[in-house]
């Protein structure tokens, strides 16, 4: 089979790798960004119509670009943004196709595999030579779980999207952070019977640089639970999921059986680091969970060649997504070509 060669290839088309790409072509690279999903899919994951924290100055690829009906964008309005932002560019995008393994055979040679479905359902696969690769996947890959009897059980998801089909349904959420809480704010509002089950020291956090829930998300919450449509237990741990009930045990050690028809589990999730790791590239706790050990002025791992960028780096935030590889991309052009970069 033929192989593609390039000088740069990027894993994922969240906002970091649409940047990158934006950067590769700015810098005369030949490049390709290989996306498992969709075209910011991370953000399509979100529940459908959600507000986004950040204003439009954190979140636009281009200055200005960005015009959202109100003060901050939805889900829907971010999404637009960046599909057309790909299409204005014309960046070279493959979407719903997976990188499966990559083989490292010397310097400036990464060979690269992939598979994707076609129409009918049958997997076609291929094969790319990259000189240097950059990782800028989410991290999201991997929902936390509780690992409890039942959490196979159908009525327990890992996502929340939407909360029109539990109309009078019994819902509980468990979890502390934004995506928790959201959850449960819009299922209470639009008629679910809401239960959030919540850790203590998550209840009273109100540092947001420690992950507490934002503060226009908490005050609607409460405005829920005071009126008397949103019940919050803290809660030691979940027991038990059954098909009807859940069993959990409070923080003063009582145990509890609620009765319920679905289970909304949302309290984290992790990137998914195994290519990174079969490639050698060093990993590193970071606040919250596992992450690649990378030069934090190049973004460049320990293994030459390889970078990441994005989601589960430091500069997490979309903002710092979108501005590392402006920085970075030019740097890989220098070490490919020896010459200074562009600066563009």
């Amino acid at each position: 089979m033929a192989q593609e060669s390039l000088d740069l290839l990027i894993i994922g088309a969240g906002p970091a790798g649409l940047s990158a790409a934006e950067a590769a072509v700015r810098e005369g690279l030949d490049y390709l960004v290989i996306e498992k999903g969709t075209i910011a899919d991370t953000i399509r994951q979100y529940p459908v119509g959600r507000t986004l924290f950040s204003t439009p100055n954190e979140l636009e690829m281009v200055e200005g670009a960005l015009h959202p009906v109100r003060e901050k964008p939805t889900r829907e309005e971010l999404l637009s943004h960046y599909i057309h932002f790909v299409l204005d560019a014309d960046l070279r995008i493959n979407t719903g196709e997976e990188v499966t393994a990559i083989e490292h055979r010397g310097p400036d040679k990464f060979i690269v595999h992939t598979r994707s479905l076609n129409t009918l359902g049958q997997e076609t696969n291929a094969t790319y030579q990259a000189r240097r690769l950059l990782f800028a996947i989410g991290a999201m890959a991997h929902p936390r779980r509780l690992n409890v009897p039942g959490e196979a059980l159908p009525k327990v998801h890992h996502l929340f999207i939407e909360p029109y089909p539990y109309v009078r349904k019994e819902a509980l959420v468990v979890g502390g952070g934004n995506s928790a809480a959201e959850a449960a704010l819009f299922l209470s509002e639009e008629g679910a019977r809401t239960t959030m089950a919540i850790w203590r020291e998550d209840w009273e956090n109100r540092d947001p640089k420690a992950g507490a829930m934002k503060h226009w998300v908490r005050s609607p919450l409460e405005r829920e639970i005071a009126e008397g449509r949103l019940r919050v237990i803290l809660y030691q741990h979940i027991d038990e999921i059954t098909a009807h009930e859940v069993t959990l045990t409070t923080e003063t050690g009582e145990k509890r059986t609620i009765v319920n028809d679905v289970v909304f589990v949302l309290v984290g999730s992790d990137a998914d680091l195994t290519l990174l790791k079969s490639l050698g590239v060093e990993t590193t706790s970071g606040k919250l969970t596992e992450m690649p050990a990378y030069d934090p002025e190049t973004f460049e791992t320990n293994v030459r060649g390889v970078y990441v960028a994005g989601h589960f780096t430091n500069a997490r935030h979309i903002k710092a997504a979108i501005d590392v590889p402006r920085k970075i991309v030019p740097l890989i052009a220098r070490s490919l070509f020896g010459v200074p970069p562009s600066g563009g």
